[in-house]
């Protein structure tokens, strides 16, 4: 019974020490009050990771990010560069022109494709808090993009996504609205056409 007892505390100690978020515990039906409260104030002590809510991917200055096959983005202190499957010689979105107030809320958009695939990407900038996520309301449904930044706090970054297009709703209205989500859930910047 003590050996039990002995192994059973020191099973209890070695996984406070490492950090283990939950402890599995088995003790004898005859085990002091005390060992039992001892073994659940181990499991307790260690709770499950609080989950955050994502943020922009952090690229360096000219680091290109692959959206698909064809598509692809980059960042540098002047804006936003691309190329489509479509379009492959690389295309610019300045934020340094004055045609974007970086100090009020907004989202812009380009967009480009096939009969079959919308190419969706803009800048997002100026809202409160730390971007976390951008939905894009299309012809066919919602589509969820990814968000990339700059190191440091540039004020700006870059929203893109790919969209599968059903036959005939693809024009030039084919995207309704962009909204980018902070990280509390509340609407950090947002595009309604």
């Amino acid at each position: 019974m003590r050996r039990t007892l002995k192994y059973l505390a020191c099973a209890a100690v070695t996984a406070a020490v490492v950090g283990t978020a939950t402890v599995s515990y088995a003790v004898p039906a005859k085990a002091p009050h005390s060992t039992i409260a001892k073994a659940r104030a181990a499991t307790a002590a260690h709770p499950a990771a609080k989950k955050t809510a994502p943020t922009p991917r952090v690229v360096a200055p000219g680091e290109h990010v692959t959206a698909a096959p064809g598509f692809e983005l980059w960042l540098t202190a002047e804006g936003k560069h691309w190329t489509t499957p479509s379009s492959p010689e690389p295309q610019f979105r300045s934020v340094v022109d004055g045609n974007i107030d970086r100090n009020t809320p907004g989202v812009s958009m380009q967009s480009e494709g096939t009969e079959s695939r919308a190419y969706l990407s803009g800048l997002y900038y100026g809202g409160k808090g730390t971007a976390s996520s951008v939905e894009v309301e299309t012809a066919d449904g919602t589509v969820r993009g990814k968000l990339i930044e700059l190191p440091g706090k540039p004020g700006w970054g870059v929203w893109y996504a790919t969209a599968d297009v059903k036959p005939g709703s693809g024009s030039w209205d084919y995207v309704s609205q962009v909204t980018v989500h902070d990280t509390k859930g509340g609407i950090y910047a947002q595009l309604m056409r």
